[in-house]
């Protein structure tokens, strides 16, 4: 695959601090793995033969506190099997969909000094993502509804 998205980029930031910011937001998490985690020179767990799987839990677990401390909590979470429509080539291992109060606390998590030395676990172990902002909506009767 040509492109691999780990953070957003610019344009896409810029975008997301331009909605709304003060009514609930969830962010569709789909993530696929490194076989081996790729940790820079210089960080712990550098050449400790990790999986990916072993770097993104790392990441789940040290960066939990920070997520609940701004009221954010996982509303849903997947094991991907197969892509039944869509390109192959998208298949993810790990699909998930986070909540936050409001879109400030998504945008306190990522500027907290901490989160961000704690997200090398992230891009350690993540070959490719996709991260969608949606505004929660009561579903109807029908699909689309």
């Amino acid at each position: 695959m040509a492109d691999s998205y780990i953070d957003p980029d610019r344009q896409a930031w810029e975008v997301f601090k331009s909605l709304p910011r003060d009514e609930p937001i969830q962010m569709l998490n789909l993530i696929r793995l490194k076989p081996k985690a790729e940790y820079p020179p210089g960080h712990p767990d550098h050449g400790k033969d990790l999986t990916g799987l072993d770097a993104y839990r790392a990441y789940g677990r040290t960066t939990a506190h920070i997520f609940k401390r701004l009221g954010g909590r996982q509303v849903w979470a997947g094991k991907p099997q197969v892509m039944v429509t869509g390109p192959a080539a998208e298949a993810w291992d790990l699909a998930f969909i986070a909540e936050y109060p409001n879109s400030d606390a998504f945008i306190a998590m990522v500027r907290d000094p901490e989160y961000r030395e704690l997200v090398q676990h992230r891009t350690a172990g993540v070959a490719d993502s996709r991260l969608l902002r949606l505004a929660p909506v009561e579903p109807g009767e029908g699909f689309g509804e």
